[in-house]
């Protein structure tokens, strides 16, 4: 695939900053309207996405008296909804392999690939958080245990998409044969983590069975993403780092006896689009100026300083400046420095995102186009998902003004070439699970 692979980030229905609900154009009930959200993706399929993104993280967020959770009510029940009012767009959610049952995680993905006639991805992931975990009742195991039970996980889900034979769908009103018997059988898996004795009673989809996804870094991530993922979600903030990361999962594919170029690198990328910088600033402060009192004193701590609020509209003085060291431990912090550089007010640096937890486009669409370009073209990914700073109308701007600039350079397809999501990704057919992928 020569050119790169757009997905959208669809969490609480109001945009990725925290303040997106408050804005007058945004109807503030959007948590919980199903309907917003197939507007949203029909915005992002209009644009030629490949896919929207779902995460997924049952825990409530911290300031509720102020702030949206940052997830889905359900994530295979907004799917379901956007799967009835779209045609082409990928539909991909985080299922947890920590606290889930295989059988039911199985059934439910497949189901969802059945009704958008092979669209469907599952972004299997381990829980990590034991806010998460209280929920459930338990605590989170160990990396190790989590890791080995999502391989296991895995390999028992792709054991049950694959149980009901390609063929074993007859429907033959004539002869009165429904199914091939002999081709729908018993998977019987017994893992130390998980075992179901099967099968699915659910055929194939036009693309065989949901594609997996990965989010998740480190030695664990890497193998688990080498041996079953397609694309990983990914999180990082500079082209160097994006670059070893990418290749890290390319060697573990390779590892597990499949091809680099069939994993993608796709990692994250917050915006917000205007026709200026300077709309764009004062669009983010806007949305987050409540908050900066709390995020200068985190910047402080990046760059080594100490702030004065009272100084919030003015420039980093030349003290500062010369004082100033980004921390080696916050991958963020040499970025912002940059940023402070260029004598932007510390409103202003702060409103470029700089500790956003994705690099940030604050600006007009040529920036986000030339920053992609940047990494898709240096290997460092192979395509990106979009976090809109307020979806209602920052899906649209990114649609109309980053989009056309990729196409006419080449960087970005002007329409679907498949109908599924394999199609989108250009990946390999699958049923069942993998044989070059030892259990």
């Amino acid at each position: 695939m020569n050119t790169m692979i757009i997905g959208l980030h669809l969490g609480n229905g109001y945009g990725s900053q925290p303040g997106a609900w408050r804005m007058p154009w945004v109807d503030p009930t959007n948590y919980v309207s199903f309907e917003a959200r197939v507007r949203q993706a029909q915005a992002a399929e209009r644009g030629k996405f490949q896919f929207i993104f779902l995460p997924d993280g049952p825990s409530a967020v911290a300031d509720i008296e102020n702030e949206a959770p940052h997830f889905n009510l359900d994530v295979m029940m907004t799917l379901a909804a956007v799967a009835r009012g779209t045609e082409r767009i990928g539909l991909v959610a985080t299922g947890s392999t920590t606290f889930n049952e295989a059988f039911n995680l199985a059934r439910q993905f497949k189901a969802l690939d059945i009704m958008s006639h092979g669209r469907a991805g599952w972004n299997a992931v381990t829980s990590s958080g034991n806010d998460v975990a209280a929920n459930y009742g338990r605590r989170i195991p160990s990396s190790a245990d989590r890791y080995a039970r999502a391989n296991e996980f895995v390999q028992l889900v792709q054991s049950l998409w694959g149980s009901w034979g390609k063929n074993a769908w007859v429907h033959d009103q004539v002869s009165g044969q429904f199914a091939k018997a002999d081709q729908i059988a018993p998977i019987t898996f017994q893992g130390q983590y998980v075992r179901s004795r099967g099968p699915l009673y659910i055929p194939p989809s036009e693309q065989g069975q949901p594609v997996v996804f990965h989010a998740g870094g480190g030695r664990n991530a890497f193998e688990f993403a080498g041996r079953y993922a397609t694309a990983v979600i990914g999180a990082c903030f500079t082209v160097e780092d994006a670059q070893a990361q990418r290749q890290a999962f390319r060697n573990a594919a390779v590892n597990a006896g499949r091809h680099p170029d069939e994993i993608k690198f796709i990692p994250g990328l917050m915006t917000t689009i205007a026709d200026t910088r300077r709309e764009a600033l004062d669009r983010r402060t806007m949305l987050n100026e409540r908050y900066f009192a709390h995020q200068a004193a985190y910047l402080g701590q990046m760059l080594g300083l100490s702030f004065d609020l009272a100084l919030i509209d003015r420039p980093l003085s030349p003290m500062q400046l010369a004082t100033a060291h980004p921390s080696p431990f916050d991958p963020r912090a040499q970025h912002a420095l940059e940023i402070a550089r260029e004598g932007w007010s510390m409103k202003d640096i702060l409103a470029h995102g700089v500790i956003d937890y994705h690099p940030a486009i604050v600006g007009p669409p040529v920036e986000a186009a030339d920053h992609m370009q940047k990494w898709f073209e240096a290997g460092a990914a192979d395509g990106f998902w979009i976090s809109p700073d307020i979806n209602d109308d920052g899906i649209d701007a990114f649609v109309d003004g980053v989009v056309p600039i990729l196409q006419e350079r080449g960087l970005f397809h002007r329409d679907y070439e498949g109908a599924t999501l394999r199609d989108h990704l250009d990946a390999t057919a699958q049923y069942g699970t993998d044989p070059r992928v030892s259990t």
